[in-house]
């Protein structure tokens, strides 16, 4: 069964002509679309033909997939909106993507421009591809997606697609980093361990003792991992890191009170907590307006 092809849609305050400009100069494009690293257009033969392109696109540790384009046709209709048709490839063993066909379509509204994109691909591989391609291609939706609303942040904001992606990828490290730590402090010393450090303190700032103690640092380590589990599926990161301003402190102060000659110890919860707090912190006020896939419509109407 083929799947069915990438579209995404966002509305802009802004021109066709700007939103043109954007997209179609390729060393604007380049900055604010997460899929290539770099656009080159090549010199055109004549004015009839296809404007050709090369790509790259940055995997990391030097690794890299190049591949070609071709603006295949420009159509202008009466009511001011455009479409620009495209035809891309790569010959590249490591790229799941073999050759594709899409477009780019400006529209008109009262409040800027919708702009929009649908776009296909066939995949190497042949079954191994297809099944490679059930998570790729939403990888690829979603890059688009966040991609579009960088660009539209751009023109009516003003601040850089770079900008914005070092807060966009600074925010997603502070969540895989906040989600090991509590999955970590509550799985190994309270559940797997049930380290009697962890137990001595409970023990001390409550009136559990012997199994009971141990019970309720078990719960607590639920709890702690539940909250990890938290840390990935919701969205609003910002809530997550202000409660965190609140609990750090809180946590820091209780294990103080509990075992106070802790405070002496390498690596210990005052040092700890402080550092978790700053990060909240910071991650807090770089979590603020970010762009987001979800910004975009990723359906055409009528489709389901």
């Amino acid at each position: 069964m083929k799947n069915k092809p990438i579209y995404v849609e966002i509305s802009i305050k802004a021109t066709i002509d700007e939103v043109w400009r954007m997209t179609q100069n390729p060393e604007l494009h380049e900055q604010w679309d997460l899929r290539f690293s770099s656009i080159t257009y090549l010199p055109e033969k004549s004015e009839d033909d296809p404007q050709s392109f090369l790509y790259e696109t940055k995997l990391g540790c030097g690794v890299k997939v190049a591949g070609w384009g071709k603006s295949i046709g420009t159509h202008n209709k009466k009511d001011g909106s455009k479409t620009s048709s495209l035809h891309f490839g790569t010959d590249q063993k490591i790229s799941p993507i073999c050759e594709g066909k899409g477009y780019w379509q400006y529209i008109p509204t009262d409040n800027g421009t919708t702009f929009l994109t649908q776009y296909d691909y066939d995949v190497r591989y042949g079954l191994f591809g297809r099944l490679l391609d059930l998570f790729f291609r939403p990888i690829m939706g979603w890059a688009t997606a966040l991609s579009f609303d960088v660009m539209k942040r751009w023109i009516e904001k003003g601040e850089s697609p770079r900008t914005q992606y070092v807060r966009v990828f600074s925010n997603a490290i502070v969540t895989v980093l906040f989600f090991f730590v509590w999955l970590y402090h509550g799985l190994v010393p309270k559940i797997i361990a049930q380290h009697p450090e962890e137990v001595s303190m409970l023990s001390s700032l409550t009136s559990l003792e012997g199994t009971a103690a141990v019970k309720g640092v078990v719960i607590i380590g639920l709890l702690e991992i539940l909250f990890a589990v938290v840390w990935l599926l919701y969205r609003k990161k910002r809530h997550l890191l202000a409660l965190q301003m609140i609990v750090f402190p809180i946590l820091t102060m209780s294990a103080l009170i509990a075992s106070p000659s802790i405070s002496s110890h390498p690596f210990n919860p005052v040092t700890f907590n402080a550092s978790l707090w700053v990060l909240s912190i910071i991650g807090f006020l770089l979590a603020t307006d970010l762009p987001s896939a979800t910004s975009c419509k990723r359906t055409r109407k009528g489709d389901s």
